[in-house]
């Protein structure tokens, strides 16, 4: 018996919980959100909502902004204004732009499903808790399609209104690179700050378009700017993460995913920097961390053809085979910190079903989690 819609934020949402977490996710574009963590004392709410989410809005408002929320899987990854071989694409692909059809569910999850048409196929999509766990378990199955692929998660993380409130780190990276082009033109009231195609070893030194350097690990910054940056894990890992620590608030996000499947980050500091409806230079201290195989945020036909990050050995699309369906596992989860637990220097699993979150300062957090849900030898 299909579970009945709740409506959250103006979107009717299925609802998935446990006593740790309890999820919404939309029936308009499968959008993520709001989720509660810990569901105690001290409930972690990371993922945000849109200033416009309760307003009207004008017709031509995109469905992807409509039901703005936490997370969302994108296929094709991106913007997709230029045709590849007579397929056009919406921003971030028809998954995110139309309904999802019901499947099954049960009080922890929920499975859902899509039927595509611009390049025919077929999503599945399955969100699932589990007892004890602080995380969210996500899974996407692509079957029937073929032909190359950008494709991945569209996480967003919103931080307390203070300089430098969070702290972000993750796992290693072979490349790091700020978008080789205009990300926002003043001409259409958006702002971008950092050096246009600048390369960077280490997320606290990243060039600035007027000289000198910002530490992109350390945020909120730079108001009044959206900036995208692009990370390539070293896929030689056994599994990569991302982590954000909010010392004040005493809890840590992170994700975790196969480097194989989702390759690379695409961080999107958006800090007031878009002036256009209905962003209107109110959308400020979020975070997109978006776990992607893709050419930062272009979308299909840059992503499939030749550019600068293919030209290192490093795919910017995955090859669909209507035969093998592909599997896109993806874990996020939040949890509470001790005092003095300041950044995440590393993910370790210790055993079946426990990682320890270990903290440059020596504190450690473990944290029931199932890695073997990422279909890798991590666990």
């Amino acid at each position: 018996m299909a579970q009945e819609l709740q409506v959250v934020h103006g979107q009717p949402s299925w609802r998935v919980s446990t006593a740790q977490v309890e999820a919404f996710v939309t029936e308009l574009g499968g959008q993520l959100g709001p989720v509660t963590f810990n569901r105690g004392k001290h409930d972690i709410r990371p993922f945000p909502m849109p200033p416009w989410i309760d307003e009207p809005l004008d017709e031509d408002v995109s469905p992807i902004l409509r039901a703005l929320r936490g997370d969302f899987f994108c296929l094709p990854f991106g913007a997709n204004t230029t045709p590849y071989n007579g397929e056009l694409h919406p921003e971030h692909g028809q998954p995110v732009h139309r309904l999802w059809n019901f499947e099954s569910n049960t009080e922890c999850a929920v499975q859902l499903s899509q039927e595509t048409t611009i390049r025919q196929g077929r999503i599945d999509k399955w969100l699932e808790l589990r007892p004890g766990h602080p995380a969210l378990y996500q899974r996407h199955v692509i079957s029937g399609m073929a032909g190359p692929m950008p494709l991945g998660h569209h996480a967003m993380v919103l931080f307390p209104d203070r300089a430098g409130s969070g702290v972000l780190s993750m796992s290693p990276f072979v490349h790091g690179q700020v978008f080789p082009g205009q990300f926002e033109n003043p001409e259409q009231k958006g702002y971008s700050s950092l050096s246009p195609g600048a390369l960077f070893s280490s997320l606290s030194n990243v060039p600035l378009a007027v000289g000198g350097e910002t530490d992109l690990s350390r945020y909120p910054a730079r108001r009044g700017f959206d900036d995208l940056v692009m990370l390539v894990s070293d896929d030689d890992l056994a599994f990569a993460w991302t982590a954000v620590v909010f010392a004040d608030e005493r809890f840590v996000w992170f994700a975790l995913r196969d480097p194989r499947v989702l390759r690379s980050t695409v961080l999107w500091f958006s800090n007031g920097g878009r002036h256009a409806s209905p962003w209107n230079g109110r959308h400020v201290n979020l975070m997109g961390i978006e776990h992607v195989t893709a050419y930062f945020h272009r979308g299909l036909a840059e992503s499939a053809l030749d550019n600068s990050i293919r030209q290192l050995g490093y795919p910017t699309a995955l090859e669909l085979d209507p035969s093998t369906p592909l599997v896109v596992n993806h874990i996020m989860g939040a949890t509470a910190i001790p005092e003095s637990f300041d950044r995440v220097a590393a993910i370790v699993p210790d055993g079946l079903g426990i990682v320890r979150l270990i903290a440059d300062s020596g504190y450690e957090v473990v944290v029931p989690l199932d890695l073997a849900f990422l279909g890798t030898d991590a666990g």
